[in-house]
């Protein structure tokens, strides 16, 4: 019976082995990281993240007191900072953070964080027991010039190997497979110097100076009180220097005009703070239930932008030109190379107006049917109306009798006030002849009169009115002194203009008319 016993179990060692054996083939052992990657356990995460913009860098020469990095919620009268939490543990810890590249592996940055607990560009803060979450107040980014950027990035990378705080950092293979135990500082060999100073060189060539990010380490007590149980590290949102041309906050301050018709290509003027001419766009956009629905851009070109401050630009078609009702979207600017976008602004797209001078709704002006005179030749008609009488030479008889002026002017005359002139001026109307060409004497009663005599006119000009018959009721012209002055004038003024070809001559006789008056009070 003994010996049964023992041979079974020796069977059941020999399957127990077998089973091991097998399950290590099929199932290799998993390593776990030092790092604690489990959710339900101890981990690290970003109660507030930092501002990302408005926050400048400072140089050494500059001093450290120029205020800590706010947190994105900061407000003016209610200060807040960078806070993080270690969720589900309670206890003591030590919170790590360094500055790391905006780039999909992060890298070390050559930037140094400064600040009360600070040290070779790194901050290093106990976390109470008490205490789950711990925020960073006095936290400044100091700028490294471009000549030091590798010098200072390899000092970078040596301190944060020999603290081991080279987790979740990208500095050279061979580094970065080292993630032994830390409770002592590490010394570096000469090859691994040499390696961090290449990777260094490597790296400062391709890495922009106007942006950081945070990335917060955490470490935990192990049994000996050595904080050697590292976290997974947590990296914040990048943090743009606010003196960076393409750091600053974008936004549109007025626009010369809000609404355009859905044809597009109308210019507007666009005022905003600084920009980069490569670098802005002006973007037309509409929303839905569904979400973005039409996006468009502004047409401009670089040169269309003004010292950084304002924008010129024509306006895109709206997705439906056969538009019925106006239509409000909105308008924003929008930086490319991040995507940072503007608060937006509406815009109102407008139907297109086909007959835009509204031609077709205009009327034609209605003008007055004048009857043509058919008549036998004789005198000269009337204005506007009735036909011509008597002989064409003037004078003669008259049997249609001298027109009659337009109805609409029957109380209205060229010559101003004084000058009445009956209804007929037809038929047998006045003549105007010129005298013999000869001396001509001047009389007392002329004597007022400067153009009588004239020796360069060669004649008198007489104006004498021929009787007619008075048939149907025509009466005579009767021509006052004033008129027949006005005529010498005129008279005087054409003579003056055949000899001297000077135009001022036939507008001085028009000044009077200037000043005439109809019954309306009308010059």
């Amino acid at each position: 019976m003994a010996e049964d016993l023992v041979s079974y179990q020796q069977l059941f060692d020999m399957d127990t082995a077998w089973m091991n054996i097998e399950n290590q083939a099929i199932f290799p052992a998993m390593q776990l990281p030092n790092s604690m990657r489990m959710v339900d356990g101890p981990h690290l995460v970003i109660v507030e993240q930092p501002k990302q913009r408005g926050f400048r860098f400072r140089y050494g020469c500059e001093g450290p007191s120029h205020g800590g990095l706010p947190g994105a919620s900061s407000e003016k009268n209610r200060k807040s900072y960078p806070q993080v939490k270690i969720c589900n543990y309670q206890g003591p810890a030590r919170v790590v953070v360094q500055l790391v590249t905006n780039t999909k592996e992060p890298h070390l940055h050559a930037h140094s964080l400064v600040g009360k607990q600070c040290d070779k560009g790194i901050c290093v803060v106990d976390l109470a027991p008490k205490e789950p979450c711990i925020s960073f107040p006095n936290l400044g980014i100091l700028h490294v010039t471009k000549k030091n950027v590798s010098k200072t990035l390899a000092e970078r990378m040596t301190e944060a190997y020999r603290m081991g705080f080279n987790y979740g950092v990208v500095i050279h293979p061979e580094i970065d497979a080292i993630q032994g135990d830390f409770r002592i500082p590490r010394e570096l060999t000469e090859h691994q110097n040499s390696l961090i100073c290449n990777a260094a060189a490597n790296q400062s060539k391709d890495m922009d100076l106007s942006v950081v990010r945070l990335m917060f380490s955490a470490f935990l007590p192990d049994s000996d009180g050595a904080f050697t149980r590292r976290l997974e590290p947590v990296i914040s949102e990048p943090i743009y220097d606010s003196k960076a041309p393409n750091a600053s906050n974008l936004k549109i301050v007025r626009m010369d005009r809000t609404a355009g018709c859905v044809t597009g290509g109308e210019e507007v003027y666009l005022l905003c703070d600084k920009v980069q001419k490569d670098d802005i766009q002006v973007r037309f956009y509409e929303d839905d239930e569904s979400g973005l629905s039409w996006e468009a851009f502004g047409d401009f070109s670089p040169t269309d932008v003004h010292r950084q401050f304002a924008i010129v630009f024509k306006t895109p078609k709206y997705r439906d030109l056969n538009l019925q009702k106006p239509i409000s979207v909105f308008v924003q600017l929008k930086r490319k190379s991040d995507n940072e976008t503007s608060e937006p602004k509406p815009f109102t797209y407008h139907p297109q107006i086909i007959d835009k001078e509204e031609v077709q709704r205009k009327r034609q002006k209605t003008l007055p049917n004048f009857q043509d005179y058919n008549g036998p030749g004789g005198g000269a008609g009337g204005m506007y109306r009735g036909g011509g009488g008597g002989p064409p030479t003037g004078g003669g008889p008259s049997t249609g009798g001298g027109g009659h002026f337009y109805q609409g002017y029957t109380g209205y005359n060229n010559y101003g006030t004084g000058y009445n002139f009956s209804s007929g001026l037809g038929g047998g109307g006045a003549n105007i002849k010129h005298a013999a060409q000869g001396p001509v004497e001047d009389s007392d009663e002329d004597s007022d009169s400067d153009l009588d005599d004239d020796p360069a006119s060669g004649g008198v000009v007489q104006i004498t009115a021929q009787p007619g018959a008075d048939r149907l009721g025509e009466t005579k012209c009767v021509f006052e002194p004033r008129l027949v002055e006005l005529a010498e004038r005129q008279a005087h003024a054409l003579f003056q203009y055949a000899v001297s070809g000077d135009v001022r001559t036939l507008l001085a006789p028009q000044r009077p008319l200037m000043t005439a008056q109809d019954e309306n009070g009308d010059t």
